[in-house]
């Protein structure tokens, strides 16, 4: 698998202020988006969908058609970049608009979380899938939040305000908002389960 970094915009809520673009050796949006690119400018690599929301199709890039109904189009996009070897992707407009479609991707990100390194970008934050052994940094002073989809067990944690000790955190029962970085670096680990990381900037 490639180590290039992938820019992938989705049809959420578009982002106030984009990273430096040049980083990326892959820039793609699903065809929802491709409409926000193109106002700023910013030519992809290709465009994916089933472009139901598009009357005119560009001419001068990749447009790859994805009419299949049974997975959407986030899904459909990280199989085209996985299929040509790319595995870590910056996503954007994952969240915000339409709050089910924000669920759906995280529920998406579960699914690839063994083949792809995925981080969502948003306004506020951003939050990807904690491997069993994980270290940030960088983050001292910041909000860090845990959040389980829907079960993390034996959560070890390390730099945190309020540390876990080999606890559990169960969607519905317990879950882990609103901690806070006191060191600059903070590891986390779990045992069994899904447990997304929300870092405030």
């Amino acid at each position: 698998m490639k180590n290039d970094n992938v820019f992938l915009l989705l049809n959420g809520e578009k982002p106030n202020s984009l990273p430096d673009l040049s980083k990326y050796e892959i820039i793609c949006a699903t065809d929802g988006a491709y409409q926000y690119l193109e106002k700023n400018n910013i030519t992809p690599t290709f465009i994916a969908g089933d472009f139901d929301s598009i009357q005119t199709l560009p001419n001068e890039i990749e447009v790859i058609n994805t009419p299949d109904q049974n997975y959407t189009d986030f899904d459909k996009i990280l199989q085209i970049l996985f299929d040509r070897g790319f595995y870590k992707v910056d996503v954007y407009g994952a969240s915000g608009a339409e709050q089910d479609h924000f669920l759906g991707n995280l529920h998406t990100a579960i699914q690839w979380k063994s083949k792809l390194n995925l981080t969502f970008y948003d306004y506020n934050s951003k939050y990807f899938l904690a491997k069993n052994n994980t270290k940030i940094t960088g983050c001292k002073d910041q909000i860090v939040s845990l959040i389980p989809f829907p079960k993390a067990t034996n959560i070890l944690t390390e730099g945190l305000q309020y540390p876990l000790k080999n606890e559990d955190l169960i969607f519905g029962e317990r879950i882990g908002t609103r901690n806070k970085a006191v060191n600059n670096e903070v590891t986390i680990s779990f045992t069994e389960g899904n447990l997304f990381i929300f870092i405030n900037h």
